[in-house]
């Protein structure tokens, strides 16, 4: 099979959604997140999306400080391509969200693409009990939350990161982020093969239907069209049905315990690894293939392992 057609695995191992007191298998510690990394770079995930933690109270922590420890194990241990997020927390600024692409200089950053709602609050309902006081706090202010990616902000971190040779990880939340980065291409500030992750499910963005799966490739397709590697998430119950619909479809996917802590219904998943393995297996029964982290390289034409600053 050539290599064009190998399905990249993503795996999203920690985020900054979910909150310690969801899951006991959420990974906080640097520890955790490297040894939760590198288990689902062995399950098969070519690619690993890392945000960091405090590890006392697992909030989310974008210093370039926080990240190093598990950069280094990930780095000395796995040849797993590493994405590092600048999304961080939708409570930060920019120039905090970046701050560690710029310090580390990975092979791939994450880039949101437009401005939105970010709705966590209905997770308030799920869950009542809390061992720290900013879970709940986080999760009820979201109710007044506006994630922040303007264009002077999206031209900020292409400014920065453009030079350090990493490559993006767009997320796009809607339609309008589609265009978005359609803007950005056009203008020359960032280039094919654009690495485009459509992102359903989350309250204030695109939901998680087959029509809008459909509708956001359509779209894709329609302004892009061959200068882009479609991949997909999707929140909660919707992560597998998505992927197993982008698979079908010719694209890649991510999975990981930051879009869901789950693996089934009422299941929560002990590890990132268990669900690699469970996506795995529903594209190997579609009769497709894995793509290793060179092959995602190659795919992605990305900079290499080599030219990393950790």
């Amino acid at each position: 099979m050539a290599v064009s057609n190998k399905v990249i695995i993503s795996c999203a191992i920690t985020g900054s959604i979910h909150t310690p007191s969801m899951s006991p298998y959420l990974p906080v510690t640097a520890q955790e997140i490297a040894e939760s990394a590198l288990g689902a770079a062995q399950a098969g995930a070519a690619i690993v999306h890392l945000h960091a933690r405090n590890p006392v109270d697992g909030r989310p922590d974008q210093s370039p400080e926080a990240f190093e420890p598990f950069l280094r194990v990930i780095k000395q241990s796995s040849n797993v391509v590493v994405n590092l997020t600048t999304g961080g927390s939708p409570y930060m600024s920019v120039e905090e969200r970046v701050r560690p692409a710029e310090v580390w200089k990975p092979e791939v950053a994450s880039l949101n693409m437009g401005s939105m709602n970010f709705g966590l609050f209905p997770m308030l309902k799920r869950f009542k009990e809390f061992k720290h006081e900013w879970e709940p706090q986080m999760l009820e202010n979201s109710k007044d939350l506006v994630f922040r990616n303007s264009f002077k902000d999206i031209a900020y971190a292409l400014n920065i990161l453009n030079s350090t040779g990493t490559r993006y990880e767009f997320e796009c939340y809607d339609t309008s982020h589609l265009y978005n980065l359609h803007y950005f291409w056009t203008e020359g500030l960032v280039k094919a093969p654009l690495f485009i992750q459509t992102c359903f499910g989350l309250l204030g963005g695109i939901g998680s239907h087959p029509d809008d799966v459909m509708h956001m490739k359509r779209t894709a397709d329609r302004l892009f069209g061959d200068n882009y590697r479609w991949s997909v998430l999707a929140a909660g119950r919707a992560q597998m049905p998505v992927a197993a619909m982008a698979a079908a479809m010719g694209g890649n996917v991510r999975v990981g315990l930051e879009d869901s802590l789950w693996l089934g219904k009422g299941a929560l998943a002990p590890t990132n690894a268990s669900q690699v393995t469970q996506v795995r297996k529903i594209i190997e029964g579609l009769g497709l293939e894995v793509a290793t982290a060179d092959e995602a390289r190659e795919i992605l034409q990305l900079k290499g392992g080599d030219a990393v600053g950790f």
